[in-house]
């Protein structure tokens, strides 16, 4: 009897064990599903979001790289071109002074010149007085003559000596005019090259409110992709040759556009045809020789 209550106790105590224990499991397994569930969708939702992310980031550093390199390039380039203006300028004052220096020593020169042709005076006196002498001297006449013979021959030489180093500085200052002007010339062109890199910094990097802000074209120009494109709409009187339209853009440093892809000609086609009317626009397509070539020397693909 005793065994007996004692079994049924134990079965009944695991029976009261046993049923709380399923039913909690399914409510948990359940639950767990559905959290988990939801922390995969705000996973996804992240993961998108982050990603979306990255791709702006990489992007806008990518812009930012490439104009800042264009901007250091700019300044490097014109960095070097005004020290070479630098350097051509100390020439060209070295230069000055010796110009300076040479003008004095032809001003010694010419009063050189000067005190000799008053010697040469002097010296015509003198045989004016010795000839006089002469007429009352007679017996002195020949060593006198003699001497002055020997005094207007050293005369002679200083002059001609006198003379080839006058030449040889008329030549040599017109060696250092030449050279002067070629100076003079290349300053000019390195001026124009540093105005031109000037203009394009500005046309590209204009300034506003005391800042240069940098765009990827000039304004007026339409942007596409990596290229800048300039549309010219001129009245039936502007209108020009293929040529005229070659020679208008290299003014502006570009050249006539080259198609290389579809929608690089769809986009040609959108703007222009919008601005032309039934006119017809220029691209940078000719005829060679009964072949089409564009102008940077590619065949016309089919």
């Amino acid at each position: 009897m005793l065994w007996s209550v004692s079994q049924k106790e134990e079965e009944t105590v695991y029976d009261e064990v046993k049923v709380p224990q399923r039913k909690p499991e399914k409510a948990a397994d359940t639950n767990g599903l559905l959290a988990e569930q939801k922390a995969t969708n705000k996973c996804c939702n992240y993961q998108v979001m982050a990603c979306c992310l990255g791709i702006f980031c990489v992007i806008l550093l990518s812009g930012t790289i490439v104009i800042t390199s264009v901007i250091s390039v700019n300044n490097n380039k014109l960095t070097a071109e005004n020290q070479q203006l630098e350097n051509l300028t100390k020439e060209y004052n070295v230069s000055e002074m010796k110009i300076k220096k040479l003008t004095a020593e032809n001003q010694q020169l010419n009063t050189t010149n000067q005190q000799l042709g008053t010697n040469l005076t002097d010296l015509n006196n003198t045989l004016s007085s010795e000839n006089e002498r002469l007429r009352r001297a007679k017996d002195n006449q020949t060593v006198i003559i003699g001497n002055l013979t020997k005094k207007y021959n050293v005369s002679e030489i200083k002059i001609k000596k006198l003379t080839a180093e006058n030449q040889q500085l008329n030549t040599t200052n017109q060696q250092l005019n030449t050279q002067n002007d070629n100076l003079k010339e290349q300053i000019r062109n390195i001026n124009n090259n540093v105005t031109v890199a000037q203009q394009i910094i500005d046309a590209y990097c204009p300034i506003k409110d005391g800042n240069r802000q940098c765009k990827p074209c000039p304004d007026g120009w339409l942007h596409n992709r990596s290229s800048c494109y300039a549309i010219n709409d001129p009245d039936t009187a502007g209108q020009t040759t293929w040529e005229e339209a070659q020679e208008n853009c290299r003014g502006k440093n570009s050249d006539l556009a080259v198609i290389v892809n579809v929608d690089e000609k769809k986009f040609i086609s959108d703007n222009s045809w919008k601005s032309s009317g039934d006119k017809g626009y220029w691209i940078g397509l000719r005829a060679e020789a009964g072949k089409w070539k564009w102008i940077d020397g590619s065949d016309l693909a089919e």
